[in-house]
């Protein structure tokens, strides 16, 4: 119950902080027809005075804001904006150094400072978990993050960035919260966390990148992070458009993306067209139980990516990696992993948008390679509904223990249904009201251990900052 009051009050906390933050912002943010925040132009000056016309507000569709500087514009007046790492839609920047479609909605709220241009985005969600069946359990608890990024360009085309993003995860505690079928990381570097979803650390990146324009469709950069993410798998899943609504995390994590906090990444990366080929060095053991420090290690392991974006609707990329001691219970196990993904979004109607992932990963240690597939797609049909929902399969060696290592291989399901009703509080505040519900799909040998209830739900509440 202390828990329970003391995430109510930090939340309530958070809210006040970030719906005073967005008040405070300057008034440099027009709408677009979905609702979603966006630099303003200064309309031209009329040829001849008309004092009862007011001036259009200006408008972006899904895939605009193609271009390279505030200032610029296209032939029907859009405003243009391009990417931290080359001269594309900023809309392609996911987590890291991920892609994703040009027609990918902006999630942040823009602002000038001379020559900076400053994003920010926030979301804060306060769930309460039911996870059914003697395996499960219910709990309250926080989650979500908040993004600042501060970019600028120079002259020549060369584009420095910096970005930082902070969660309240912690506070849950170091169990996390109860997910069935969940695996990965554990809770007092003893016993590993199993049926929980491990809380992630306070510092969720603290990067900068460096990009130096080759031609007018090329360019190289490196991008360097304490934490940071690595150049391996989609973009990480709270940065996925197909399923950032959900606070619920897969539980393909540890196939597809748990590298997005690592503690110490360098990567260095080539753009020519809609083509990215990037490799990265970075310290392969995962965050400790510890989740308010940030650690350091050495760069021992190595991942590389191949990302395409061959329109404006579909970003696909494979990626390889070689982690060194990733878990801190086995210390002499490393790990090969494989992924591949697609994503496609495309606008929706006049105000929406839809947006789904297929996605692929295995993982191979000792000998033994395991499988992930996740299939996840997102509506948002109105300007105030959104629906997602996500389809998993993974095999697992964890969900038992045998003598204190892993068990027997198992292959589990998991579908998950949810929805979102948002309102507008102010231009750039949102407080939403959602649920959803989970259904696991357990084989025959693990009936005795998870019962005949196999079904989960959570409820939430959230504000966004966009």
């Amino acid at each position: 119950m202390k828990s329970m009051l003391f995430a109510a009050t930090f939340s309530l906390g958070l809210a006040a902080a970030a719906t005073a933050l967005a008040q405070t912002m300057p008034e440099m943010q027009g709408m677009d027809h979905s609702g979603h925040s966006m630099p303003a132009q200064t309309p031209a000056p009329p040829q001849s005075p008309q004092p009862t016309a007011e001036p259009a507000p200006p408008t972006m569709d899904h895939g605009a804001m193609a271009g390279h500087n505030m200032d610029s514009a296209d032939g029907e007046g859009q405003m243009t904006m391009s990417g931290a790492l080359g001269d594309y839609s900023m809309n392609r920047e996911a987590s890291g150094t991920a892609w994703q479609p040009d027609a990918s909605v902006p999630m942040a709220a823009m602002t000038m400072h001379g020559a900076w241009m400053v994003m920010t985005h926030a979301t804060l969600n306060g769930v309460y978990d039911w996870q059914g069946g003697p395996r499960g359990d219910r709990r309250a608890f926080l989650s979500g993050m908040v993004m600042a990024m501060a970019q600028r360009s120079f002259a020549n085309g060369d584009t420095l960035q910096f970005r930082a993003m902070l969660s309240p995860d912690p506070l849950m505690g170091p169990r996390g919260y109860p997910l069935l079928l969940a695996s990965g990381e554990n809770a007092d570097g003893v016993n590993q966390l199993v049926d929980r979803q491990h809380p992630h650390d306070l510092f969720m990146e603290l990067s900068a990148s460096y990009s130096h324009r080759l031609s007018a469709s090329a360019s190289a950069f490196v991008y360097a992070g304490l934490p940071g993410e690595p150049a391996f798998g989609p973009p990480a899943f709270m940065h996925r458009q197909s399923i950032m609504d959900s606070p619920e995390a897969p539980i393909s994590h540890h196939w597809l993306d748990s590298t997005h906090i690592t503690f110490g990444v360098v990567t260095a990366g080539l753009i020519v067209g809609d083509w990215k080929a990037e490799i990265s060095r970075f310290h392969g053991r995962e965050p400790d139980r510890h989740r308010w420090d940030i650690e350091t290690g050495a760069l021992d392991s190595t991942a590389a990516r191949l990302s395409w974006n061959p329109n404006a609707n579909l970003s696909l990329q494979a990626s390889w990696a070689h982690v060194i001691s990733p878990e801190e219970l086995e210390p002499d196990a490393d790990q090969t992993r494989l992924s591949a993904s697609a994503i496609y979004t495309v606008p929706l109607g006049d105000q929406g948008w839809w947006s789904t992932t297929l996605a692929w990963g295995r993982r191979t240690s000792e000998g033994t390679g395991l499988n992930a597939f996740a299939f996840e797609s997102a509506a948002q049909p109105w300007r105030n509904w959104t629906f997602f929902g996500r389809a998993e399969r993974t095999e697992n060696n964890e969900l038992v223990s045998v003598g204190g290592h892993h068990g027997p291989t198992f292959t589990v399901s998991k579908a998950s249904i949810g929805v979102v009703r948002d309102w507008r509080i102010s231009s750039n505040v949102l407080f939403g009201v959602g649920g959803l519900y989970s259904y696991n799909f357990i084989p025959p040998g693990l009936d005795s251990t998870y019962g005949g209830d196999q079904s989960g739900a959570m409820g939430f509440i959230r504000i966004k900052i966009q």
